[in-house]
């Protein structure tokens, strides 16, 4: 798209989607949000909520109360690619955006549940039928299959693909396991996890430039504005 494509169009609206149990995927789409915003877009953010009675109990609280079995028992769920009950966000439900981007952790490998299942609800056909759309993955080592997923059931409920980002953390990948436990059972940034030293969880520090210039991409390609 050209400059001058860019520049005749204006207030491009929209909806950034997400579902974020530490508070990781909001992180990033705050960021995205704000710069969007920056952009001239009019920007409608909306958080997933995770209400299925098998797991809400778990998932209630942060940290987890039993850190390495609570993960383990998603385990099989997620293996299955299942869906559970969620709350879609009404305006989530809804077309009428010139482009959605979407949030998604990676649990076990592929897409967490609670995104699986928007992506895949009837609501959300309206919500993306002929709209642009893009992705990004707050995981800790594995986001293909996550990223991949996210295109192929977006564009299944008639979504365009745009593009898709990764934010990954630091570790190779015994430590960055040890971290993501630690900091599950913990909800703290700590050194060490049983005697062996860990590197920082979650999001790396260059998270913030990485979000921002992700979100330009996205608004050139909405038609947004140039930013000053």
């Amino acid at each position: 798209m050209s400059d001058e494509q860019v520049s005749t169009a204006t207030n491009p609206k929209v909806l950034v989607v997400y579902y974020s149990f530490t508070q990781q995927n909001r992180k990033v789409a705050d960021v995205v949000a704000d710069r969007l915003r920056e952009r001239g877009c009019k920007v409608t953010t909306a958080a997933i909520e995770f209400t299925d009675k098998r797991y809400i109990e778990r998932f209630a609280v942060f940290p987890l109360k039993h850190r390495i079995f609570d993960i383990v028992r998603m385990l099989p769920a997620q293996l299955r690619r299942a869906t559970g009950e969620i709350r879609i966000p009404e305006e989530a439900q809804r077309g009428g955006y010139d482009l959605v981007c979407v949030g998604s952790a990676t649990w076990w490998l592929t897409t967490c549940m609670p995104i699986r299942s928007f992506l895949k609800a009837d609501s959300t056909k309206a919500l993306l039928s002929s709209t642009p759309f893009g992705a990004y993955v707050v995981c800790r080592r594995y986001w293909k299959s996550n990223l991949k997923s996210v295109r192929r059931m977006g564009a299944k409920q008639g979504g365009v693909w745009v593009d898709g980002i990764h934010f990954k953390a630091l570790g190779g990948q015994i430590r960055s396991l040890l971290s993501l436990i630690s900091y599950l059972g913990t909800g703290e940034n700590r050194s060490h996890y049983l005697g062996v030293p860990i590197p920082k969880p979650n999001l790396t520090d260059d998270y913030a430039d990485k979000s921002k210039a992700f979100a330009d991409q996205l608004a050139d390609r909405a038609g947004a504005t140039k930013a000053a």
